[in-house]
């Protein structure tokens, strides 16, 4: 059980920010060692990721305001869960050199960026390119923050980028009077990515994951994954308006044709989920969905809990029946039915899977990019790589053909 104290802060941490973050523990020396604590406020249940010392349980002030800055932005909790301990990181290397962060200048980044790179993670390996890259945008956003709010000077965060010109603008990009938009401040410091195509499912293996599901929930959820393409965050916030599974739904006041599903950005969804993008978006679904959510809502009659409920994909038995399904909850059910399958599952692997199929069939990049709700043609273009048994059938088709 945690200390009694850690509790009794929390509450008034957040309260504390909800009165426009007052001065809660007054002026105190830096902190030295911290780490990361959830912190979930008693009026709105909304979590709020701090970093505090390991003795006084102070919350780091900087830290505080940029994660409430990061919630009030619209930013998703996993952004704060992800940002928040890259940062302590970062804090807790300057503070063990002997460096004070706030002057802290670009050759002592460069150091911190060495440090991460020769750090090993699990079992001896050495962090990716990636996971480097993950940490400084997460310390440089920090200090970009803190330089606007007059906690560092300008200079410090001034260093980090530096003008680039955009060689490939995403779609519908506009570049401005003679090009003047396609300049943009890039991060200085970056480690050097391998770029790989990410996990998938093959065919047989998305008809076993649904076959192996065992309630006509989890094959609902697994069907708007893997054949919709939502990310487990836009799934668990639906709620059954969002749900137009007829051939026409304009009795709805919807003009879309056609079995879809509406994936709608709320703030206050009581279960954390949100959709990254923050946009509207409508995905269309193939017509076995209907007959899954037709499925669905014949098992939730067996729930009694769960008749008030809006939200679609809801806990069925147990303590919590009635209530939303939580990250933890889907990841965990997903990971269990990869394992009666006998290979890797993930929920996000279900999206990768979508994707890819998507564009393997020879859809447009264009349409694939509006499908997943990616702002930027970047974060599709992953897809568009080839994995490598399609390299290697590529040179035995060539090889078989007697070209070489």
């Amino acid at each position: 059980m945690r200390d009694s104290r850690v509790h009794s802060l929390w509450l008034a941490v957040i309260s504390d920010a909800e009165r426009h973050m007052s001065d809660m523990l007054g002026q105190g020396e830096e902190s030295e060692m911290l780490r990361t604590e959830k912190a979930v406020s008693p009026t709105s249940g909304e979590v709020t990721w701090l970093l505090v010392d390991e003795e006084t349980y102070r919350p780091h002030p900087e830290a505080r305001e940029f994660s409430l800055y990061l919630r009030g932005a619209g930013r998703s909790p996993q952004t704060q869960r992800a940002y928040i301990p890259r940062i302590g990181r970062f804090l807790n290397w300057c503070a063990g050199r002997g460096t004070d962060w706030k002057t802290a200048g670009l050759g002592d980044v460069t150091r911190f960026k060495f440090h991460i790179e020769r750090t090993p993670i699990r079992q001896g390996q050495l962090p990716s390119g990636k996971t480097v890259n993950a940490v400084l945008t997460a310390v440089c956003e920090f200090l970009r923050f803190c330089a606007v709010q007059g906690h560092v000077e300008h200079e410090v965060a001034a260093r980090l980028s530096e003008p680039r010109f955009l060689t490939s603008p995403p779609s519908g990009f506009d570049p401005g009077e003679g090009g003047q938009h396609l300049m943009i401040k890039a991060r200085v410091l970056k480690a050097p990515e391998i770029e790989t195509a990410p996990a998938i499912l093959t065919h047989p293996q998305v008809r076993e994951v649904l076959e192996t599901a065992r309630s006509a929930r989890d094959r609902l959820l697994l069907t708007v994954l893997v054949e919709g393409g939502l990310r487990i965050g836009e799934a668990l916030g639906l709620r059954r308006e969002d749900m137009h599974l007829l051939p026409d739904s304009t009795h709805l006041g919807c003009r879309t044709r056609g079995a879809h599903l509406h994936v709608r950005p709320r703030q206050d969804n009581v279960n954390g989920a949100r959709a990254k993008a923050g946009r509207h978006r409508v995905v269309p679904l193939a017509e076995g969905a209907a007959h899954r959510y037709r499925d669905h809502l014949s098992e939730r009659e067996n729930a009694p809990e769960a008749v008030s409920c809006d939200y679609v994909f809801v806990n069925l038995v147990g303590a919590y029946a009635g209530r939303p399904m939580t990250y933890s909850n889907a990841k965990q059910i997903v990971e269990r039915i990869g394992k009666r399958c006998g290979f890797r599952a993930r929920p996000h692997m279900m999206r990768h899977t979508a994707a890819t199929r998507w564009i393997r069939s020879g859809v447009s990049p264009d349409v694939v990019q509006t499908l997943l709700g990616h702002a930027s043609s970047a974060s599709t273009a992953v897809y568009l790589h080839a994995q490598d048994e399609e390299l290697r059938a590529a040179v035995e088709r060539v090889s078989a053909e007697g070209i070489l």
